[in-house]
């Protein structure tokens, strides 16, 4: 009784109210919000025009109709700038109304805006080169302050959401994709080796002096069975399929072969590009994933350029790549770039001014070394 009271209070609360309000909806939000709030100022200064001319015509003109591109855009600025997942964002978003707002949302939503599988859809669609569009309107956002010419270079590990990969992992890992792929393509198998396969997963769980042996032949008997599956389906399979599933049979055969000193190796089926990287640190000697490199300006500290390598190579064959990509979205040159100890030997490969913290040179006066010193201070890198 009393929900039914409260229900027609409100309509007939509408229905008084003047057409001319400013407040169009129950649920309008834009003008309950702090108007200074740091991502209203963002939402209003970043180009969404430019955004939604460059992706339009990747919105498909048939079938369910495409989510706004200020709202998938939104979401994935809204994901990197507070490091959160797919998942993640989407619930923020959910109960943020600022998140909302800053996607160009006027009303309060109480349903999610998409899936969060379709974030990492859209960034498939949009590509690379959809992603440093967006990197350099939020360059361009801060105008003189990325212009500066002093800027500080350092590279770093990308992890990929990988698990520790073992040769076991890996073999097992063969074993199941192949008899998904035989049974999507509607293949008949000699021999699935499912239950076998699990006890000698148990069997290479056992790592004590004891069971070594048992391991080792455990481990030796999986890599067979994938190579007997691999070459089956190898046989059995159209040529349009094995053309197809050309790249990741090779990464397979790969897999099941490579020994420990082996150069180029698989460490993960669904990411065969991740490479093994030491850093020399104490809590994780071992990093799987891409080196990255990061520019920022001097005083400012703005993210103006970043580098995903696909090589393992030295830091100091990683400079130059990080600094043309800084130069794509700035006009003036970069004249001098601040680096550690790690990329000793990167000045054969740029034209700009490298400063190591080395021990500075007889030939340096005590202005240049001073400025080197204040350059190089820890504190402020």
């Amino acid at each position: 009784m009393a929900h039914s009271f409260w229900s027609i209070l409100v309509l007939k609360m509408l229905k008084e109210s003047p057409s001319n309000s400013p407040h169009t909806s129950l649920f309008d939000i834009t003008e309950q919000l702090l108007q200074n709030h740091p991502l209203l100022a963002l939402a209003q200064a970043f180009d969404w025009a430019s955004l939604e001319q460059e992706f339009k015509s990747l919105c498909k003109k048939t079938g369910r109709g495409a989510k706004p591109i200020r709202l998938m855009c939104g979401l994935l600025i809204l994901k990197q700038m507070y490091d959160l997942s797919d998942e993640q964002t989407v619930e923020q978003w959910l109960m943020n109304p600022y998140f909302q707002v800053f996607c160009g949302v006027k009303e309060f939503q109480i349903k999610p805006p998409c899936d969060a599988s379709e974030l990492s859809v859209f960034r498939k669609r949009i590509g690379t080169q959809g992603v440093e569009k967006i990197f350099a309107l939020s360059v361009e956002l801060h105008g003189d302050d990325a212009e500066e010419e002093t800027v500080y270079v350092d590279s770093t590990v990308q992890e990929k959401a990988i698990t520790y990969p073992t040769d076991t992992k890996l073999a097992i890992g063969v074993i199941h994709r192949v008899n998904k792929l035989a049974k999507a393509c509607g293949i008949q198998q000699r021999r699935t080796f499912i239950k076998e396969v699990e006890q000698l997963r148990i069997d290479c769980c056992f790592r004590h002096a004891k069971n070594r042996k048992k391991a080792r032949r455990a481990l030796k008997r999986l890599r067979i069975i994938g190579g007997l599956q691999l070459r089956e389906l190898q046989r059995k399979l159209p040529q349009k399929v094995l053309d197809l599933q050309k790249d990741n049979f090779s990464n397979y055969e790969k897999a099941l072969t490579q020994q420990r000193k082996d150069k180029n190796k698989i460490y993960s089926l669904h990411e065969p590009d991740v490479y093994c990287i030491g850093k020399g640190k104490d809590q994780t000697p071992y990093e799987y994933g891409k080196k990255a490199s990061v520019v920022l300006t001097e005083k400012s500290l703005l993210i103006i350029g970043v580098a995903s390598h696909d090589k393992n190579e030295h830091d100091s064959k990683l400079l130059k790549p990080a600094l043309d990509h800084a130069h794509k979205h700035r006009q003036t040159k970069i004249t001098t770039a601040v680096v550690d100890k790690g990329y000793k030997g990167c000045m054969q490969y740029v034209e700009q001014e490298v400063v190591i913290p080395n021990k500075p040179l007889k030939r340096d006066n005590e202005a240049q070394r001073k400025r080197k010193s204040y350059l190089c201070k820890s504190e402020r890198r």
